[in-house]
């Protein structure tokens, strides 16, 4: 169930639309690759001199938790054996190439993660998702981003979430954290209800943050008429978020994203 929160504002709840797979209690769907937080929306936005609204974006993974909720994900289904031995190891060899920084598909690691639930019901799963998050990561949310995102929703600026990690993850934490709207890596359904093994689009990696923060504001407030005014990544893979922003945050950043930051003049914060 939600927590109480302070962030509460009066729920438009004309915004939410779709039918698909089962969303949390307070969390529903806002444009057909983006989420909401109906206790989070309606009323006005703060604009900048130019009448554009200010819109905060954030990472997830390693900046508002700490650690990486897919490895967490894997290290789980691994203890519960939903994942073949050859299949996890297939993820081990790919997470230890992203380390080097080696070229990946993005799409094909989520399709071996998600091979734990294709063909079954996505609510099923979702659910399954959902206790993941309150069993293993909320108590990883870091409290210098929750008092950051809570300043600016309390400033009347659009708190985004923007993430790789998988879309019911994001969701369950939308229930608990000023997050006013989310965007994550969504697996397909299929057209009896089931999810499939394959990414719905594309994964929310590296440059295409930027792509689906732009189609969602877009939607939202109108081409031209907002603006990126923060935004909050730990790593180097965020550097497109970063540089797209006003203001631009290093969180406990990685090397390359540390080397990022000291050449641009960006804030490094530690959380």
């Amino acid at each position: 169930m939600p927590v109480a929160s302070p962030y509460v504002r009066i729920p438009d709840e004309d915004a939410c639309r779709g039918d698909g797979p089962l969303l949390p209690e307070g969390v529903c769907r806002v444009a057909d690759g983006a989420l909401g937080a109906t206790r989070l929306l309606g009323g006005d936005f703060a604009r900048n001199d130019e009448g554009k609204v200010l819109v905060a974006a954030f990472d997830f993974d390693g900046t508002c938790i700490q650690g990486n909720s897919p490895v967490m994900l894997v290290r789980s289904l691994a203890r519960r054996r939903m994942l073949a031995p050859s299949v996890i190891a297939r993820i081990l060899g790919w997470g230890i190439a992203y380390k080097t920084r080696l070229p990946q598909n993005e799409a094909w690691v989520r399709g071996l993660v998600f091979r734990a639930f294709a063909g079954r019901p996505a609510n099923e799963v979702n659910q399954f998702l959902y206790d993941f998050y309150d069993r293993t990561i909320d108590a990883r949310f870091r409290p210098d981003a929750e008092a950051e995102m809570a300043a600016h929703e309390a400033a009347g600026h659009a708190v985004v979430c923007v993430s790789a990690t998988f879309e019911p993850i994001v969701a369950a934490a939308m229930q608990r954290h000023p997050i006013q709207y989310a965007i994550a890596t969504r697996m397909k359904v299929d057209f009896q209800g089931t999810y499939t093994d394959e990414v719905e689009g594309e994964p929310i990696e590296g440059a295409e943050k930027v792509t689906v923060l732009n189609r969602l504001c877009d939607e939202l407030f109108g081409a031209g008429r907002w603006e990126l005014a923060w935004a909050y990544g730990d790593h180097h893979s965020d550097r497109a978020m970063l540089a797209a922003a006003r203001n631009a945050f290093a969180v406990t950043p990685d090397r390359p994203l540390t080397r990022t930051a000291n050449a641009e003049g960006y804030d490094i914060l530690e959380w």
